[in-house]
């Protein structure tokens, strides 16, 4: 059985309606892979508080997660992942690739023309229901 991880991850929308997505870098598992930006719960963090530190490592922005969008658990070969992906606003920053290989703003619509990580096809379905 795979070791479980808790992941957080942000569902940034701008004012334009266009959501930021990431690719992830080449060096790491699921390379070159889209994703919402985020990373791994540390040990005695909060959700929340593992999102806003992410957010400020990976990006260089201030967010603030509100409500969870969408709560799911996927496994890989490798790892079980448990994530959750909170709506989140920008409140100071504007998004510079720190750590992926590109980072892109695109609608739901456009969102269909990307190869995310396998994980992220459930969120995928749920932001075309609701905003496509």
């Amino acid at each position: 059985m795979n070791k479980t991880i808790h992941v957080v991850a942000a569902l940034i929308q701008d004012a334009s309606g266009k959501f930021l997505i990431c690719q992830r870098p080449a060096n790491k598992a699921r390379a070159l892979l889209w994703e919402f930006v985020g990373g791994k719960v540390e040990l005695g963090e909060s959700p929340r508080d593992a999102l806003v530190r992410e957010c400020i490592e990976e990006l260089a922005i201030i967010v603030h997660p509100t409500e969870v969008f969408c709560d799911l658990t996927h496994e890989y070969d490798d790892v079980t992942v448990h994530l959750t992906l909170f709506l989140t606003t920008i409140t100071s920053g504007t998004p510079q690739k720190l750590e992926h290989n590109d980072i892109r703003w695109v609608t739901a619509t456009e969102m269909q023309n990307y190869h995310f990580c396998p994980a992220d096809y459930t969120i995928l379905q749920k932001i075309a229901q609701q905003f496509a």
